[in-house]
């Protein structure tokens, strides 16, 4: 595993289109997400999104992040470049094992020495964070 990458997943009894409608619902993620709320922008290739992130252990600011994937039923993947030193790479993935049952990622891949050294600082609550994350996913697709 690459130790500049922290991931959690998790079982969830739901088909892959609930859960992406989910992901999909951008102001929805208040409903589900803990640490990133106030979604705002548009999923597409380029697309920008802003939203408000509260990491344990790092306090809250608002962003403004790229599009850099995304599929439907599948994966987001957006992130965020400080110059050469700060990157991150953030995902949340379905893959599905059978019908109605999936497996859910969320997880942030950190690049750059200032980045590296960042999540070495703060793995715990990062761990925590994205723990949360995917189980209110899971409360949220399934109810």
């Amino acid at each position: 595993m690459d130790d500049t990458r922290i991931q959690q997943r998790i079982g969830v009894r739901a088909s892959p289109e609930r859960i992406w409608d989910l992901i999909a619902d951008l102001p929805g993620w208040d409903r589900w997400n803990p640490h990133e709320t106030g979604v705002e922008g548009r999923i597409a290739f380029g697309g920008v999104l802003t939203l408000t992130e509260d990491l344990p252990g790092v306090g809250a600011r608002r962003a403004s992040v790229g599009v850099s994937d995304w599929q439907p039923g599948a994966r987001l993947v957006w992130g965020e470049r400080r110059g050469w030193l700060f990157r991150t790479t953030r995902y949340l993935q379905i893959q599905e094992l059978e019908r109605d049952n999936c497996v859910v990622s969320s997880g942030v891949i950190f690049g750059g020495l200032r980045g590296e050294l960042f999540m070495d600082k703060h793995r715990s609550g990062l761990r925590q964070a994205h723990q949360a994350i995917v189980e209110g996913l899971k409360a949220a697709a399934e109810s």
